[in-house]
């Protein structure tokens, strides 16, 4: 019998060894430009375009590390009935459609799937549903191929998100119930969906810098009491000194959704910033928080995120997204998506291709340049390169308001050496 992966995740850099992923299905299309707002979206994709720039992240991701998508392990885990019965009754009581449960639970483990994340259409026999201008009874997950947000990896285990909007929800549930009875993995998860409506945390806005070092962004999806919910679980552990870096973040626009918009890791000596959020604003505070021996010993306001982070022995220089001369274009770039950086090993990148002025930057930075397309081809051998950044084609995918950092949740990394 395989071994099952133990869930290991110390850094946002080290060499991936396994990902859990979620190609973009029909859910994607099953909106109109009248419920995209209500869907987190803004605007509507064209799924074959998506599907196939996905394809290409999926392709690249399998030349580095093994891959895990959401429906294998979902249909996996519905080989197990009273799992199965678990999560339908668990999903019809929280979207309050208790009326399909029996039609549900009838249905086979792959076609089931399909429905939970895919969606149900309302079945128009009552007067209500006659009447009712909703397509669906159980609504699509439009944004689940933004697998990062719904579940955490953080050293050996998992928190499970408390997302900020309700219609997310489902993704977390699916998720928990993957972690804790697939069978093929080792972890213990903690859940953060607890019922008070001021606590949110989504994974966009948690990055691992360091095993004992956290930067979370706190702004509209991530609260300050969600960050709190992360404070007393690492009160509970007693494996030394441990620092949280809370980053303030713009509530509007919705580009600045997580703090892995404006700022990721790209190597143990550099790090991707939006520059605007980062160094030129005093209106967004950078807090940091040290626990030690189960308490917090010390909360105090510092200049920045890098300033922080070289005080603890991690001193990175910026690459800024959109170059550094002009704000019109670093506000474009960061619009799509021009910080979020997903590392599969120190210094090696995939990201979008068509922020060109950010790829400069990268490139001015010692890092190559290769597309997605000749790493796939095997016509470029990435191990030659110290630094590469892998480009995939994106006219769609960052239309969903995303980049692959937030389209990739790691399982396990190596250790880095710093």
């Amino acid at each position: 019998m395989e071994r099952k992966i133990k869930i290991d995740v110390g850094s946002e850099i080290g060499e991936l060894e396994a990902v859990i992923i979620h190609t973009p299905g029909p859910e994607v299309e099953n909106m109109t430009p009248e419920n995209a707002e209500r869907a987190l979206y803004s605007d509507i994709l064209n799924l074959p375009v998506a599907q196939k720039e996905y394809s290409a992240l999926e392709q690249v991701l399998r030349k580095f590390t093994r891959v895990f998508q959401v429906k294998d392990l979902l249909v996996e885990t519905l080989n197990n009935l009273r799992v199965k019965e678990n999560l339908v009754d668990r999903i019809c009581n929280t979207s309050e459609t208790g009326h399909m449960k029996e039609y549900l639970m009838t249905r086979p483990r792959k076609e089931l799937t399909d429905l939970l994340i895919e969606g149900v259409v309302m079945q128009k026999n009552t007067l209500t549903r006659f009447l009712s201008r909703e397509r669906y009874s159980l609504p699509p997950l439009h944004n689940f191929f933004f697998i990062r947000d719904a579940a955490i990896p953080m050293l050996d285990s998992v928190l499970i998100s408390k997302m900020a909007n309700k219609i997310r929800e489902r993704e977390s549930i699916i998720m928990e119930t993957i972690f804790d009875f697939s069978g093929i993995f080792n972890t213990k998860t903690n859940s953060a969906m607890h019922p008070d409506p001021m606590l949110a945390i989504e994974g966009g806005d948690v990055l691992v810098a360091r095993e004992d070092i956290l930067i979370i962004g706190n702004g509209a999806r991530t609260s300050s009491r969600g960050i709190d919910l992360i404070l007393e679980m690492l009160r509970g552990q007693s494996n030394g000194k441990r620092h949280i870096i809370v980053q303030e973040l713009p509530r509007s626009p919705e580009s600045f959704i997580h703090l892995d918009m404006v700022f990721t890791l790209l190597d143990t000596d550099s790090c991707m910033v939006y520059e605007p959020v980062i160094f030129k604003t005093s209106k967004y505070q950078t807090v940091h928080i040290i626990i030690e021996q189960g308490k917090v010993s010390c909360i105090s306001e510092e200049r920045n995120i890098l300033e922080t982070l070289k005080s603890l022995g991690m001193d990175l220089k910026p690459v800024y997204c959109g170059g550094k001369s002009d704000p019109w274009i670093q506000e474009r770039e960061q619009w799509h998506s021009g910080a979020n950086f997903f590392a599969v090993a120190p210094g090696k990148l995939i990201g979008y291709g068509r922020n060109t002025y950010t790829l400069d930057e990268m490139n001015k930075n010692g890092f190559e340049i290769i597309s997605a397309n000749d790493i796939i081809s095997s016509k470029v051998d990435h191990n030659k390169f110290k630094k590469a950044l892998i480009t995939l084609e994106g006219s769609e995918l960052p239309r969903g308001g995303g980049g692959v950092r937030c389209m990739t949740l790691p399982l396990k990394r190596k250790a880095v050496n710093w």
